[in-house]
């Protein structure tokens, strides 16, 4: 080879090998710059990623269920404050209806509510019961000591205010979803006040009867009295005559009392759920108010509530 020609070849060879050494420092170069990772890495960080999706996930999904408890508690809270605030303000009402004698439609209707409220949860029956034992403690420690002491009992707290009328009636209880619980607050009234009546008779406690029916009702109303198991009694006070249907209840039985009291009784009790029987003078030594949804006939309620205005 020519000295020309080596000289060209060693030339042509280090440009060779400086453009493969500048190849080769860029593409060092590159791959220095750029971002690599292996794929354990990769599947490393994309499940972390996942991860954190679902911790902030459950994060949502638990504040949201926390806030709803809170929402809910405080609308129970609300609701049984309201509640509360409706149950001492019917009762406060109840009781200036029976001193005042207010009419049936005087009644607030969210008061009718309460009522029946009282009787589905079970505080009727117990304040029934307290009331009883109330009653037997205290006769439970005292004997009738002379001929003419008596106990006076409500009849109307015995007697249905009409059986016929209270079968046909009974499903406008519906309406309150407690046609079952009036029933049997009426059955444990009449089975506690029968207790106590047997008990007062057999420790010889002569009892008097008091009624606000009519007289012309006084055959059913014994018939009644005798079938539900109340017998020997001393003396059964109907309501007033067609002389007497305009007075006043209270002021009848007062008059009545009265009468008792000049014929030489000594009235020792007077018990009943009605505030007319237990106000005026001559109420004796000892007077027990049983417990009543309503002071008034529920039936009488039930039909108000059902006739148009």
């Amino acid at each position: 080879m020519s000295a020309y020609g080596h000289h060209m070849e060693q030339e042509y060879s280090a440009q060779s090998l400086s453009s493969r050494e500048g190849s080769e420092r860029a593409s060092s170069y590159e791959m220095e710059s750029g971002f690599y990772m292996s794929s354990f890495a990769t599947t490393i960080f994309i499940a972390s990623l996942v991860t954190v999706g679902l911790l902030f996930t459950t994060l949502l999904i638990a504040l949201t269920v926390m806030l709803q408890s809170c929402e809910s508690k405080s609308r129970g809270i609300v609701e049984a404050q309201k509640g509360s605030y409706d149950s001492n303000y019917c009762h406060l009402f109840s009781l200036h209806m029976e001193l005042n004698n207010f009419e049936a439609d005087q009644f607030p209707s969210v008061c009718r509510v309460v009522a029946f409220q009282y009787i589905k949860e079970g505080q009727y029956a117990r304040d029934l019961n307290s009331t009883m034992w109330m009653v037997e403690d205290y006769f439970g420690s005292i004997t009738p000591q002379h001929d003419g002491d008596v106990v006076l009992m409500d009849v109307d707290d015995i007697l249905s205010s009409d059986p016929q009328y209270s079968n046909v009636s009974m499903h406008r209880y519906d309406h309150y979803g407690c046609s079952d619980c009036v029933e049997e607050a009426k059955h444990l009234k009449h089975m506690l006040i029968l207790r106590l009546y047997m008990k007062l008779n057999a420790n010889g406690w002569p009892l008097i009867l008091l009624s606000r029916k009519p007289e012309t009702h006084r055959n059913t109303s014994v018939e009644y009295l005798v079938t539900a198991g109340f017998t020997a009694w001393s003396s059964l006070i109907l309501s007033r005559s067609e002389a007497e249907l305009h007075m006043d209840s209270s002021d009848y039985f007062s008059r009545r009392r009265a009468t008792m009291q000049r014929e030489g009784f000594r009235i020792m009790s007077i018990i009943s759920s009605h505030m007319d029987a237990l106000r005026g003078p001559l109420l004796g030594k000892r007077i027990f108010k049983l417990p009543n949804p309503l002071y008034h006939n529920l039936e009488h309620q039930i039909e108000d509530i059902h006739t148009p205005k």
